[in-house]
């Protein structure tokens, strides 16, 4: 791509790295891009962070096609920068687009437009233990117009912001709320894509464990309320009598990046993955009689979640006396490890921005 560039006339100064918190900061630097039906893809600008302008017809305000990912940057200790599986995001971003009938971005553009960005702003890369760049790519419908269609001009944008741990108690085990009057994804819907809609509904769920002394939800299936699916925004998986368990990717659940690299990772090691429906009694009942061994929840932001504790109808169930497991905090070093250059990339995961 022809990347333009329009310089800020005054950069900002940086946060401190011990307290970054999680995507209070950005980075002075923004990349834009244009689409427009019969065209395409078209004005690609880093330029200045700042308030985008809309009509107030625009489609998204009203109608919220809206889609986004999130993934990061790290900094090695040899100082260069790497990016994890950023083609996965591409990619699922394209899977994303097509179900909002929104114009897609090309894998290897979208891979361009995040690898400009970052090296644009490699200072804004932290160097902190346990800190990186969050990368928010995102794109929506900004045609003018209240009738409900198609949208014919987007944009895509990216911003980025230092951050260090998701959690402020960090990798602190969590105690969560299954939540079975309310549902987050059904088939047929979107469960399976990034768009801000699937969010928006599933804070009410945050709202309602909050109330029950509960840091997050875990969702079940929108048909029958009884199979396990995500926590909160998260990707889950359970270690019952040695073994691993998951939710299927069926179009309800999304495909997480943490959550494929966490299977390719146990497979490796030996451990059994069921990608299988896991009811929720069935989940209960392995916690009663001490064979539910761990729980974590899998995502990009926090990179793993360790949960102590699950609450359903009233019962409480605790995990593991409430500590992180040996497995959790091994998958989460081994992972960390990688990402951050300190441990053998042997799967070709990473990629240097260049």
């Amino acid at each position: 791509m022809d990347i333009k560039f329009i310089k800020r006339e005054e950069l900002q100064e940086k946060p401190d790295e011990k307290k970054l918190g999680f995507g209070k900061y950005f980075a002075d630097y923004m990349f834009v891009m244009d689409y427009d039906e019969g065209i395409g893809w078209h004005d690609a600008t880093i330029r200045p962070y700042g308030p985008i302008e809309m009509n107030p017809a625009t489609v998204v305000l009203h109608y919220a096609q809206e889609t986004f990912e999130g993934l990061k940057a790290y900094r090695r200790a040899d100082g260069q920068i790497q990016l994890f599986r950023p083609e996965m995001n591409a990619r699922r971003m394209i899977n994303s687009n097509e179900r909002l009938c929104m114009a897609t971005i090309p894998e290897d553009m979208f891979i361009e437009a995040v690898n400009a960005l970052v090296k644009a702003e490699e200072d804004w890369v932290p160097s902190e233990p346990e800190t990186s760049l969050y990368i928010r790519p995102f794109a929506f419908a900004c045609e003018s117009s209240l009738g409900v269609h198609k949208s014919k001009a987007y944009k895509f944008v990216i911003i980025l912001s230092p951050v260090g741990a998701y959690y402020a108690e960090g990798l602190a085990p969590v105690k969560i709320m299954v939540e079975d009057e309310y549902v987050r994804a059904v088939q047929g819907g979107t469960g399976f894509t990034k768009c801000g809609g699937n969010y928006a509904g599933s804070i009410i769920g945050q709202v309602k464990a909050e109330k029950y002394g509960c840091s997050q939800v875990l969702w079940l299936d929108g048909r029958e309320r009884k199979y396990v699916e995500e926590v909160g925004a998260m990707n889950i998986m359970f270690k019952i009598d040695g073994e691993i368990y998951t939710a299927p990717i069926e179009g309800t659940v999304l495909p997480g990046v943490t959550r494929d690299s966490i299977i390719h990772i146990l497979k490796d090691w030996g451990y059994k993955v069921n990608e299988t429906h896991l009811s929720v009694d069935d989940l209960m009942q392995a916690g009663r009689d001490g064979r539910l061994e761990e729980v974590y929840g899998t995502g990009t932001a926090a990179v793993i979640s360790p949960v102590g504790a699950l609450v359903y109808k009233g019962e409480e169930i605790t995990i593991n006396n409430f500590q992180i497991g040996e497995l959790t905090q091994k998958l989460y070093d081994y992972l960390t490890g990688i990402q951050w250059g300190k441990v053998e990339d042997k799967y070709g995961w990473t990629r240097l921005v260049k």
